[in-house]
């Protein structure tokens, strides 16, 4: 069965029909890029255009960049504040006209890692941190999802949360190298470690990619691997959304 994913972003939004049963793409992945105002409205738009340049007429995954309850947004992450308490899913469906099934966006990206990718059969507590505009993260014990474990929020000294510290946009706002901006990350990973103790930490998102040059400065004991789905974790994990 092939479904469409479609994966929200702070900087971008984009979609691709996967097949859920494969966990492989069967299209180009699609990408517009998010509105600066970063709106309900405005996104609802966008969330049309992409369904519409599929010419798709099934149901929907979506990962969505805040804590979702039920298709509510319960925090307005790197969006505008007008998210919270909206319902997301119902805004996406009246939108495009089709059935949207909406998860948080780390919990879609875990969604593909641990039922088609390097955390397929990994047992006790496997946590998914994507790594982008902000940090989001998915938690998996035995497989089965514990949703909204948003350990991007941590706060951390002066930052209201550590993301704002250690996000890849940090990175490139700051003009950090790959080595300082890894020992960032490693912090993160070390408050991680300490307040969860996983058994295996993935991290995943456009950082995935790049693992290679900052792998050195990750010196937490528990193992941390790369996500070798990618970038395309998210869309993939949207997509599976619908059957989960």
């Amino acid at each position: 069965m092939d479904i469409l994913g479609i994966d929200i972003g702070g900087s971008g939004m984009k979609g691709a029909l996967v097949n859920i049963e494969t966990g492989e793409l069967i299209t180009e992945r699609f990408r517009i890029p998010t509105p600066a105002s970063r709106k309900p409205k405005e996104m609802a738009k966008v969330f049309k255009d992409i369904v519409e340049h599929f010419d798709y007429k099934g149901p929907v995954g979506c990962g969505f960049p805040t804590i979702m309850n039920h298709g509510v947004c319960k925090s307005v992450g790197n969006l505008n504040k007008s998210w919270l308490n909206l319902n997301a899913q119902n805004l996406f469906s009246e939108a495009c006209g089709l059935p949207v099934t909406i998860v948080n966006d780390a919990d879609a990206a875990g969604y593909a890692v641990m039922n088609y990718g390097i955390g397929k059969g990994e047992q006790g507590l496997v946590l998914m941190i994507t790594i982008g505009t902000g940090i989001g993260s998915g938690a998996f014990y035995n497989g089965v999802l514990i949703p909204n474990f948003e350990l991007g929020q941590i706060p951390y000294k002066k930052y209201k949360k550590i993301e704002r510290y250690a996000a890849d946009s940090i990175r490139k706002k700051e003009k950090l190298s790959f080595k300082k901006w890894g020992a960032r990350v490693n912090t993160f990973l070390e408050l991680v470690d300490l307040i969860v103790c996983p058994d295996l930490i993935i991290l995943g998102g456009g950082v995935s990619k790049d693992f290679d040059k900052f792998e050195k400065q990750i010196k937490i004991e528990t193992p941390v691997k790369p996500a070798i789905l990618g970038n395309h974790a998210g869309i993939i994990g949207a997509a599976a959304a619908v059957s989960f």
